[in-house]
């Protein structure tokens, strides 16, 4: 979010970080259409999002899940805000997965280290990191396609 040679600074006296200068206006532009859509007047809604700010500036999310709940070994923690919908309930909990660290001590889980060295472009690193697991898809189309909720 913020220029790295401004990490000793207060938060409003940091600049925008120089490969992401336009950072700001879309996490504000983002959190209008989440504030929108949660006044919608929709039955059933769910926002599915990693830990961010919306836990901080709208509300905290009404569960958290991983992969490894859902058949996956792995872990991403994943937020949901739901609206007329009950929590989406484990179908296949599994271990917790490999994690791999990294020269600078940083520790990833192993299929996170495997997208970044996997993909040739930012983008493609972008596009593997925000997959959804297939196992959670799965689980969100049986407990909540049902048209009896």
């Amino acid at each position: 979010m913020y220029h790295p040679d401004d990490k000793e600074l207060p938060l409003e006296d940091r600049r925008p970080h120089p490969k992401h200068p336009h950072r700001r206006q879309h996490q504000a532009d983002a959190m209008e259409f989440v504030m929108k859509l949660s006044q919608a007047p929709i039955p059933r809604i769910v926002i599915e999002n990693p830990i961010s700010v919306i836990s901080s500036k709208w509300r905290k999310p009404d569960q958290i899940i991983q992969p490894w709940q859902f058949g996956h070994e792995a872990t991403k923690s994943t937020c949901l805000w739901l609206q007329g919908l009950p929590l989406l309930q484990p179908t296949d909990i599994v271990s917790k997965g490999e994690r791999v660290t990294f020269k600078s001590g940083k520790s990833h889980p192993a299929w996170y280290a495997e997208a970044f060295y996997k993909a040739r472009t930012r983008e493609e690193r972008s596009k593997m990191r925000s997959k959804t697991f297939l196992g959670i898809a799965e689980a969100m189309a049986d407990q909540w396609g049902n048209p009896v909720l």
